[in-house]
């Protein structure tokens, strides 16, 4: 019974329905909640305020509508119609079920020249043709004349309510008890008292006279008690008539009249009570088929519950055995163990969620279907032919709709029990029992002699050398080149020479070199990586870790962020926000002394453009110099400033404008950095106690636009020697 609960329930006021009528929708509601929620239509009057011109006297002719203040006009988003007075602003309210409510407002006195009609006391008044929206379907309804007394009551909805708020009621006590009533177990139909079991074994003997007595069940004895003599069934339209007749091209009981002179008089119209015995039957056997999807549902959350219950003893077995397994293996897989123990975790955890969201969705079809159920049967028990008539072609739908929601693939198992995992560590642990001592270890990882590398046109000169204090013997080497275009590595040279000149590569291109050493033992691990750029047009070209002075490089943009527009083969670059996005070079810079210019090609609105260098992890969405992973020089049309760490330091005048150029100067033999405006330094040395990596980086936003300039000379100003306490180059 509690599963009904939600089929007797208003949607506005959430309450159960008292009074309630039938929509043309089908859905039902509270008298009381329709009149809150009714809302004025612009086209309710004439433009004059008066009544429409061959609109016929209704109930609510008595209002004066030129005066009366209307619902809140402010809530509902409309404004004052033609001759109508606004009304003051009236807050909503929301019922449980989120429907506005609007309160009626104040009514002022009826004015002598209108006539008045009587009204139910403390009924507000109702505005003619006022428009009602289903607060389930929230289809639109507009009233005629006769207003809310146009849409017939569901009489068979109140009394199922009348029953169910019955059957919640206290629960029922022994009659005969004399201090603590307890809880009634039978009621004697013939003496209509309810016993409880000593009483009734004491009062109520089931010999003598009292043997014919009949005793049932306290809820059913309730209910024949309180069971309510049938109403007669009147029309909505003519209110003195009986309905005799059922309409079905309207699909709704008549009256005689409406027959005779009413809208139906050209419709079929078939017997009530055969209609009645036609749709209880329908009802009934799509009540079959929905029991029989119910059952089926049942069935099938004892099996999803059963599922819960062998995942959990799965998974333990599961990971007992994971546990076991891995506890076989040395300390160092137990970082490993407790991945895998992670991931049968959460295939476990996926499993149950899966499982239990499929209860907890089927736990609410199969409650919503059980009230249904609850409701019609209760429904069916009712002998009102038109009333039942009035709702048995919503419930039949109704019914059926369910009923088809609950197809085979519902009732089946998203999710299998079973843990489609399994542990394989044979192969790991046949290479553990083949571990044993040898009499060499494998050589360690050869040390690149940066200072050494160079490129010259289209060749790669690399050296390298073993670690310090390493005695461990080495048979050879193998030099490793990709094909300058960021491909796998391959292999040019195996001996035991520990330097080597590769001939033959491609001009304007990056190349990564590696080493590795190897003995009788094995192969030991590779060197670190080393990046290499040959010529452009046969001229000496730097190695990015080289003292060289010389250096091509485009900007990246594989590395930038997505905002930047690049072009003119990575050389030029501008953005598509208006916020600061940075861009780096492809090559990074650790030794040497390094050159390069940018100019400006479009300068507009006074930007501040950032240029300088960075570490590879910088910030890529904020002004470079924001973070501590880069050093830069921002500068708009008429100042500098030097920033790191979003610390701004040493502002100077001069700024940029549309054909500006700006340098930069890294030098790693003192490690400083500095700026140049038109071939003219910018401020003292901007940072200084540079080490490490860095990358040229730029940001700027779409106001600015810039094109790249590399391979350039160190500017003539500046020479090897030491910069001066005051910060200026000498």
């Amino acid at each position: 019974m509690e599963e009904m609960e939600e089929e007797l329930k208003c949607p506005v006021c959430g309450s159960f329905f008292r009074e309630p009528i039938i929509l043309p929708c089908s859905h039902n509601i509270c008298l009381a909640c329709a009149r809150n929620i009714l809302v004025q239509t612009p086209d309710a009057e004439s433009p004059q305020g008066g009544r429409a011109s061959g609109s016929a006297p209704s109930d609510y002719d008595y209002l004066d509508l030129d005066k009366m203040s209307l619902y809140s006009e402010s809530d509902s988003g409309y404004g004052s119609y033609g001759g109508f007075a606004s009304a003051p602003t009236t807050p909503c309210q929301k019922s449980p079920n989120g429907v506005r409510v609007f309160p009626p407002a104040a009514v002022p006195p009826p004015q002598p020249q209108h006539q008045l009609l009587p009204q139910p006391l403390g009924t507000p008044p109702i505005p003619r043709n006022a428009c009602l929206t289903c607060p389930q379907c929230h289809r639109s309804l507009t009233l005629d004349e006769r207003g809310l007394r146009g849409f017939p009551k569901n009489r068979v909805l109140e009394a199922v309510v009348d029953r169910y708020q019955q059957s919640k009621a206290a629960a029922l006590r022994c009659q005969l008890c004399e201090k603590s009533p307890r809880e009634a177990t039978a009621m004697c139909e013939q003496c209509d008292v309810f016993y409880c079991d000593p009483c009734r074994l004491r009062c109520h003997p089931p010999r003598g006279p009292l043997a014919k007595h009949r005793l049932v069940p306290p809820a059913q004895g309730r209910i024949s008690r309180r069971a309510s003599p049938r109403k007669t069934s009147t029309c909505t339209e003519h209110e003195l008539e009986n309905l005799s007749m059922y309409c079905v091209q309207c699909k709704t009981p008549v009256c005689y009249q409406c027959l005779e002179e009413g809208k139906h008089s050209a419709h079929e119209v078939k017997a009530l009570g055969a209609m009645w015995k036609l749709h209880k039957g329908q009802l009934s056997q799509a009540l079959n088929i929905l029991s029989d999807r119910a059952t089926e549902a049942k069935e099938f959350l004892v099996q999803l519950r059963n599922m819960v219950q062998h995942i959990q003893e799965n998974g333990v077995e599961f990971e007992a055995c994971l546990v076991a397994q891995c506890d076989a293996l040395i300390d160092a897989l137990n970082r490993r163990k407790a991945q895998l123990l992670a991931r049968v975790t959460k295939e476990h955890e996926h499993k149950l969620m899966v499982v239990r969201d499929q209860i907890s969705h089927c736990t609410v079809k199969l409650r919503q279907t059980t009230g249904l159920m609850e409701y019609c049967l209760e429904v069916i028990k009712e002998n009102d032919p038109s009333g039942f008539l009035q709702i048995s072609d919503a419930l039949i739908r109704r019914v059926h709709m369910t009923e088809s929601q609950w197809g085979k693939g519902t009732l089946t198992p998203r999710m299998t029990s079973d843990f489609d995992l399994t542990l394989d560590s044979s192969p790991l642990l046949q290479t553990i029992h083949q571990l044993d001592f040898v009499q060499m270890k494998v050589p360690a990882a050869p040390i690149l002699q940066l200072e050494e590398c160079c490129s010259q046109t289209n060749s790669a000169t690399l050296s390298w050398k073993q670690p310090p204090l390493s005695t461990i013997a080495v048979d050879g080497y193998i030099l490793e080149l990709d094909d300058g275009s960021g491909g796998q590595f391959r292999e040019v040279y195996v001996g035991p020479e520990t330097i080597c000149t590769v001939d033959g590569l491609h001009f304007n291109s990056t190349y990564k070199s590696r080493v590795k050493a190897f003995n009788s033992s094995g192969v030991g691990q590779y060197s670190k990586t080393l990046v290499m750029q040959t010529s452009e047009t046969g001229l000496a070209s730097c190695d990015i870790n080289t003292l060289a002075t010389v250096a091509w490089f485009t900007f990246d943009p594989a590395s930038a962020h997505p905002d930047i527009i690049l072009s003119n083969d990575n050389l030029t670059v501008t953005c598509n926000s208006y916020d600061d996005r940075v861009v780096m070079g492809n090559t990074p810079f650790s030794r040497g002394v390094h050159y390069w210019e940018m100019t400006i090609d479009r300068y507009d609105n006074h930007p501040d453009p950032a240029f300088g260098i960075a570490r590879g992890d910088v910030l890529k969405d904020v002004m470079l110099g924001k973070d501590d992973k880069a050093w830069a020089m921002y500068v708009d049309n008429n100042r500098s400033w030097f920033m790191h760490n979003n610390s701004h330091t040493n502002r100077t005048d001069g700024g940029i404008g549309k054909g500006a150029t700006v340098g930069v100067l890294l030098d790693f033999t003192r490690g400083i950095l500095l700026f140049l405006i038109n071939d003219e330094q910018q401020g003292p040395v901007a940072f200084d106690s540079l080490e490490g990596l860095y990358y040229p980086a730029i940001s700027l936003n779409r106001n600015v636009q810039v094109t790249l300039h590399t391979g350039l000379p160190i500017p003539d100003f500046y020479t090897l020697g030491e910069s001066d306490p005051s910060g200026s180059v000498c």
